[in-house]
């Protein structure tokens, strides 16, 4: 390892010593108990994969509709296609200063119209969480941890250094947009990007 790579993972460990985790407690809702007749090889599907996972299968078959409620159902119609992680990380290792900033001008509105057409309105808070949500759904791992007034997300891409040098980018627009009196800090790896920003101990990106 070379020594940038364990200064990295030296501040990593003391974020996880000195923060809390941003807590997403599950909302009390009603529930209502549904009876579906469905084929008996999807049935021992889930209940397979539910094993696997350690999770009962009712739970698996929660998460799977959670899933499609919060971003499956809304990916075709603004136009989101699966890519494989190859093509993208192929596709970034020659990918130059002058192409990230034309993709982050062009992803910029889409991401906009992408919030309002889900969350139906645009702002930081609805923003981060559509974020949070794209990134779930594409098997990103994401974390958000607070230190007092400071909010660290942290985004494991494992793309390579120029998506790293996007994802850092994209997020200083964004933030700037909202805060523009604000500063982002940021460090990054080839696989995983920190950014930093003080939004207030009682900021909660699902509270709106």
């Amino acid at each position: 390892m070379n020594q940038l790579y364990i200064q990295f993972i030296g501040e990593v460990c003391k974020l996880d010593s000195t923060i809390k985790r941003q807590q997403h407690p599950p909302k009390k809702e009603k529930t209502r108990s549904v009876t579906y007749r469905l084929p008996v090889k999807l049935v021992e599907e889930i209940e397979t994969e539910a094993m696997n996972k350690n999770i009962s299968h009712n739970v698996m078959a929660r998460q799977i509709l959670e899933k499609y409620i919060r971003w499956d159902r809304f990916a075709d119609k603004i136009g989101i296609i699966p890519v494989p992680k190859k093509i993208l990380d192929t596709l970034g290792v020659d990918m130059t200063a002058k192409e990230i900033n034309e993709i982050i001008n062009i992803i910029k509105p889409v991401i906009k119209d992408t919030v309002l057409f889900i969350k139906g309105k645009y702002d930081l808070k609805r923003c981060i969480e559509t974020l949070e949500d794209y990134m779930r759904a594409s098997g990103m791992k994401s974390d958000h941890r607070i230190e007092g007034e400071l909010h660290h997300f942290i985004i494991q891409h494992e793309l390579g250094s120029n998506w790293s040098i996007f994802t850092e980018q994209l997020l200083q627009e964004i933030f700037k947009e909202f805060l523009p009196d604000s500063k982002m800090k940021c460090q990054t790896t080839e696989s995983t990007v920190i950014a930093s920003i003080a939004l207030g101990g009682d900021f909660s990106e699902h509270e709106y």
